[in-house]
């Protein structure tokens, strides 16, 4: 939040006058809601269709709001989710628009909304294919998750995906320790489910490397 809204929000308060709520907020808050749902209780068969449907209104909501980080940062989520949920080639599509929007949403916000705008990233470059078919690059997505932690240093995502990130790479004992950091991570408000959903596979990740 930025100095001039939250010296607003805090006048509102001590006036006793309600702070005033973006339209954007109420969508962006639903959106998460539903997101949070499909991908940690919803049938996988289902998956993909939902989420289709979801990053078509985060798409209109962004070309209403194309100024606004928080609400590009959960559209390139939800893209991001898809191209996971879908896929093989089926994939590139959303994953590089998942990749623009992020990348957008950094140059309006460069803390990435929590860093989550840069964990999301890491995984994308993690996941995509290289060149000349798509932008995979080991290297970016290091340094994505880096700054991530830079930004969130107890993020339970940010340990969960850099310590995958670090075991495809044979890098057992760094990714072990950052699979225990995930585990001991604070779950965020409005993303408890997600978060949990990540600590259970951190510890299912410790388990293994500790084999």
């Amino acid at each position: 939040m930025s100095r001039r809204h939250l010296l607003a929000t805090v006048l509102c308060l001590g006036l006793g006058i309600a702070p005033v709520v973006q339209a954007w907020e109420n969508e962006i808050f639903s959106l998460r809601n539903r997101w949070e749902n499909i991908t940690t209780a919803m049938d996988e068969t289902r998956r993909a269709d939902a989420l289709s449907s979801l990053a078509g209104e985060a798409r209109a909501l962004a070309e209403a709001n194309p100024d606004t980080s928080e609400v590009l940062v959960w559209q390139g989520i939800i893209l991001a989710s898809l191209a996971r949920e879908v896929g093989g080639l089926d994939a590139l599509g959303p994953a590089k628009d998942a990749r623009r929007v992020l990348e957008r949403a950094i140059e309006i916000d460069p803390q990435g909304y929590h860093g989550s705008a840069y964990v999301t990233l890491g995984a994308l470059y993690d996941r995509a294919p290289g060149w000349p078919v798509a932008f995979g690059d080991d290297d970016t997505a290091e340094r994505m998750f880096q700054r991530a932690l830079e930004i969130r240093p107890e993020g339970i995502d940010v340990h969960y995906y850099y310590a995958a990130f670090l075991a495809d790479e044979g890098r057992d004992a760094e990714a072990l320790e950052h699979a225990r950091r995930a585990m001991e991570g604070q779950a965020r408000e409005g993303r408890q489910a997600s978060d949990e959903v990540l600590r259970r596979q951190a510890k299912d990740m410790v388990e293994r490397l500790e084999d």
